[in-house]
């Protein structure tokens, strides 16, 4: 499985970035440009991820490391981003509500 920091997070461009946390926690603060796509529903919504490469965050690093271990099966070129967004945050970026 591939992952990023938080840091080589912030220097990507142009790679979309999902947010599988639930609604109500990326309501709550977000990196800013991620496209919520919740863990508990993502099975039904696999026509709304970006072709080609992504990134895919949550909120310490386990569920998105969960969610790109079973994209990866199903052929997807998904990247884990390590710490999530607590780790964002905690570095001083800024979140977006």
């Amino acid at each position: 499985m591939k992952s990023i920091t938080v840091q080589q997070l912030r220097e990507r461009e142009d790679v979309p970035l999902i947010d599988v946390r639930e609604a109500d926690e990326f309501a709550a603060g977000h990196v800013p440009g991620a496209v919520n796509l919740p863990m508990s529903v993502i099975g039904e919504r696999l026509h709304e991820l970006p072709d080609g490469a992504f990134d895919v965050i949550c909120q310490v690093g386990g569920r998105s490391a969960r969610v790109v271990q079973a994209l990866e099966a199903r052929g997807y070129d998904a990247t884990n981003v390590d710490g999530g967004t607590g780790e964002w945050a905690a570095a001083g970026f800024p979140l977006a509500s």
